[in-house]
């Protein structure tokens, strides 16, 4: 079987050669240990992993590492991180590491991947070539349910394809999923009879790991048509549990709440490309990925390669939706396509709710822009004759 291949970016401690810093790796994440041990013998040895290269990459170094195949359990996601994203960080003979990708043969690949993947929720909208407008409830908690139902019909009728819980909001007393779920359903039901558009709802089902299949299933009982859930704070068998149950035919929207704790250091942690491919293998029909030009941290050249792992060929699965996320507005659906492309979901919190004649004009908005941008018409001629994009871009302009 072929080995795993990760490739790790790392800055090594002073004193510390990059061989030694790259060697270190390997040796700490397969059969090493501080010191020589008589249990190390030749029959284990053939467990040790290999550093094939050590290149110079600005301020330190980028190393592969082979990692013998042997050393995973097949289908165990878990497991595959503690071995290429394990106790290699606080390792004294590295200043800073981060792990950059990651390459599993097809035989350590044995996931389905999305269900519904890209194609199959434009065939659940009636969409083909046009990114997705998405929004998220706000404000993200403290709404009662009735409220929640009342803003999402209000982004259903405006014209967006796609309303997500927030991450933070699950089922408080507040505003409990037993309540939730059955308003904003209906709610979305009288707007598809007036507009003749699905809308697909998802409702966050973020709990414990004995109970998170249970309380997706119940939320699709009451009535809900996709999923979401925070797969970092979840963890990742958490969206292999939900995919894998044949019960749930729902698409799975992935949150990735927590994640810049570990992706945001350039030097350190993991990278969102390793978060990507997993997400994907274990059956995420959307992910966040990020903006261009929204008001979280980014880089054109990582998001891209991020996309890119959520679209491209891999593994014969499904591609996943990626979802650009955080400060996004009208004014910058030009940045966000012409860099991102059209597979795309646009999704808009505060840049629809914020709008100056509310949530429903603000949807129009983003249609608006999204329109615009389809027809090859520069968004502010295209505000012209479409009010409702002229007022968003007069409050935040194109930037």
């Amino acid at each position: 079987m072929p080995d795993v291949i990760a490739t790790y970016f790392f800055i090594p401690e002073q004193g510390t050669t990059p061989d030694e810093a790259a060697q270190a790796i390997c040796e700490e994440e397969t059969t090493g240990t501080w010191t020589d041990i008589s249990t190390r013998t030749a029959y284990v040895q053939r467990l040790d992993g290999t550093v094939e290269s050590v290149e110079e990459a600005g301020e330190g170094y980028v190393t592969n590492i082979h990692f013998p195949a042997e050393i995973f359990e097949p289908g165990n996601i878990p497991q595959y991180l503690s071995v290429v994203a394990g106790n290699l960080f606080g390792l004294s003979r590295l200043s800073a590491v981060r792990l950059l990708d990651i390459d599993l043969p097809d035989e350590l690949v044995p996931f389905k991947g999305p269900k519904f993947g890209i194609q199959g929720i434009r065939r659940l909208i009636g969409t083909k070539r046009r990114p997705h407008v998405g929004t998220i409830i706000k404000p993200k908690v403290g709404l009662t349910p009735e409220d929640t139902a009342a803003v999402a019909y209000q982004a259903a009728v405006g014209g967006v394809d796609f309303i997500k819980d927030d991450e933070t909001l699950t089922s408080q007393a507040f505003c409990p999923i037993d309540e939730r779920v059955p308003a904003v359903m209906a709610q979305l039901d009288e707007a598809k009879s007036e507009t003749g558009r699905q809308v697909l709802y998802a409702v966050n089902v973020s709990d414990r790991a004995d109970r998170i299949v249970k309380r997706a299933e119940h939320a699709i009982d009451l009535g809900a048509n996709t999923l979401m859930v925070d797969v970092i704070t979840c963890g990742f068998a958490a969206l292999q549990a939900l995919s894998e149950e044949p019960g749930i035919r729902v698409p799975i929207h992935v949150h990735r709440t927590m994640h810049a704790a570990m992706t945001r250091n350039p030097h350190h942690g993991v990278a969102m490309r390793p978060i990507a491919r997993i997400v994907r293998m274990l059956g995420g029909d959307q992910l966040h990925t990020g903006t261009v030009s929204g008001k979280m941290e980014h880089n054109l050249d990582e998001l891209l390669g991020d996309n890119s792992a959520l679209t491209g060929a891999s593994y014969g699965m499904k591609a996943t939706f990626p979802v650009a996320s955080g400060g996004l507005h009208p004014g910058k659906v030009y940045a966000e396509l012409s860099n991102l492309g059209t597979d795309v979901v646009l999704q808009a919190g505060g840049g629809i709710h914020g709008h100056p004649d509310g949530t429903a004009a603000g949807a129009r908005a983003m249609r608006q822009a999204v329109d615009a941008f389809m027809a090859g018409v520069h968004v502010e001629s295209y505000a012209k004759d479409h009010y409702e994009l002229e007022r968003a871009l007069s409050k935040w302009g194109t930037h």
